[in-house]
């Protein structure tokens, strides 16, 4: 293991003598300086990974010593350490990025201390997860046996996220595995679950059913709105879970999180279906029976999501909520950056939907484009894209231009994605549906171990585009493939984002309140 090398710059540095003894002992190898100018001319010709410097030194100042030091070697930690408590001076030192702000007199502990902070931290931090991890796997598979409700299902579900989001960062492809493969399980044992419970929620005073798609917005958005709150309501579509999670990072330098719900996406988990139900409070069948002018079957031509703001006009006055709201779809950069350039003619309304399209968009480009195939071949890099493009996105700016006019802030989604990689064959006439996780049709031939199968979409609230109509859905990582052309079918579509199954990727999805900051 290669030693460490400290430079400690003070002007009293004999007095330190005890100090430099005890983390000699502990195997650190320390030079020492006596001024700021000393300490730059150390670091031109030896290579240190950290500092300690003392703030008041005669000649040049600690502080003044610092702004040298970043910039000559920005990477280089530096540890402050000082007499004084003024706050400017800390103010100064942490504006410039120091590692650490120690006030004298400190001993050599909390010297050790903050050292294995900023130079051990990575190899403690992973250390600690993996053994955190491996001490709650056991616990998750015993857990996963005994699950038979939808609130268990979310609880497991945003434990595993966690651990994935903890592991990402941890230098053990092992352990990634490990989880990879523990999700897989917890997986197939939700599609059981689903297969066996989902018919019910339809059911008359079901209490064990969960928030479903078209009851989100009758639930949890009317009631902020009966209250006299301004909302603003995002609804990015095919927003993962772990990804929400990260965003959700961002989003609380402006905004201040006060409520979460996970609620469930109807099927089939695909916009047609599960966004319009949010925006109609209609179950598909309900809403081809009620409004057949908007709503559009599978094979049917036309766009499929044409009318959301249409739906949400008949759901307001169905709810008796007479407000003033615009509705905005932003499919493209330019779109988003007009509406966020005239966000502060959003300031009257009561309600302002906002649906972006960017991760359904990068996700369906995914399977059109090489790069962003290889940008984002796994979840952590899918995440992380999305993070990315969202950091600098016209739909931050939107949120903070809603932060600056008061308004209540609503995220949320109409279903998630999964990585498909198994091919499931199937076989359909000429007008059966295209989408790679669902299929709805006549004489549909299947794997049945593959799907969970509605014979009669009646009782599941779906349409029948003729009587003998049924819809399959495929379960986890599958994707339906016909015979024909399979390989290059197969080839092509593997590794790609999906929707439209059943998951808990899909399925599980994240709905958050927050207030201004």
């Amino acid at each position: 293991m290669t030693t460490i090398k400290i430079l400690w710059v003070d002007d009293e540095v004999d007095l330190l003598k005890p100090h430099i003894i005890f983390l000699e002992q502990k195997g650190y190898e320390v030079s020492t300086r006596v001024s700021g100018t000393e300490a730059l001319e150390a670091i031109e010709t030896e290579l240190y990974d950290i500092v300690l410097l003392d703030e008041n030194m005669p000649g040049l100042t600690g502080l003044e010593t610092l702004h040298e030091i970043k910039e000559k070697q920005a990477n280089l930690p530096v540890i402050m350490i000082t007499k004084s408590e003024e706050e400017y001076i800390m103010e100064e030192a942490i504006g410039s990025k120091i590692a650490d702000y120690l006030i004298k007199p400190v001993n050599p502990n909390q010297i050790l201390l903050s050292l294995k902070k900023n130079l051990d931290h990575s190899r403690l931090v992973n250390a600690k997860t993996t053994s955190d991890y491996q001490r709650e796997f056991r616990k998750i598979a015993m857990d996963m046996s005994m699950i038979n409700t939808y609130e268990e299902w979310t609880q497991l579900y945003q434990k595993l996220l966690y651990w994935e989001l903890e592991l990402e960062n941890v230098d053990d492809s092992g352990m990634f595995e490990i989880l990879s493969a523990q999700k897989t399980e917890a997986n197939h044992q939700f599609c059981k679950f689903i297969d066996k419970n989902y018919p019910s929620w339809f059911e008359d005073k079901n209490e064990d059913a969960p928030l479903l798609s078209h009851q989100l917005f009758k639930n949890l958005v009317a009631p902020l709105l009966k209250n006299k709150e301004q909302v603003l309501l995002v609804v990015v579509d095919n927003l993962r879970y772990d990804q929400f999670k990260v965003f959700e990072n961002i989003i609380n330098t402006h905004y201040k999180k006060i409520q979460e719900e996970t609620y469930c996406s109807i099927l089939p988990t695909a916009t047609q279906y599960a966004r319009n139900a949010i925006f109609s409070g209609l179950m598909p069948a309900d809403m081809e029976k009620r409004h057949p002018e908007y709503w559009l079957n599978d094979t049917e031509e036309g766009g499929k999501n044409m009318h959301e703001n249409d739906f949400l006009e008949a759901q307001l006055k169905r709810l008796g909520l007479s407000i003033k709201h615009q509705y905005h779809k932003i499919t493209n950069e330019n779109s988003g950056r007009k509406l966020e350039e005239s966000f502060k003619t959003q300031k009257d309304n009561d309600l302002t939907v906002i649906v972006y399209n960017f991760v359904d968009m990068l996700s369906h480009s995914k399977t059109e484009m090489e790069v962003i195939k290889e940008l984002a071949s796994t979840d952590k890099s899918y995440r992380s894209l999305a993070v990315s493009w969202f950091k600098n996105s016209p739909l931050l700016e939107m949120i903070q231009r809603g932060q600056e006019l008061g308004m209540k802030l609503v995220l949320t989604t109409d279903h998630g994605t999964i990585n498909v990689t198994t091919p499931s064959k199937v076989i359909g006439d000429k007008n059966t549906s295209l989408n790679l996780r669902y299929k709805t049709g006549r004489s549909l031939s299947y794997e049945d171990k593959d799907v969970l199968a509605a014979t009669d979409p009646a009782t599941i609230k779906l349409p029948k585009i003729n009587m003998s109509s049924s819809f399959i859905f495929a379960k986890g990582d599958l994707f339906f493939a016909y015979p024909n052309n399979y390989n290059h079918y197969v080839s092509y579509y593997r590794n790609t984002y999906q929707h439209g199954g059943v998951s808990m990727e899909e399925m599980l999805i994240p709905f958050a309140v927050f207030t201004p900051r």
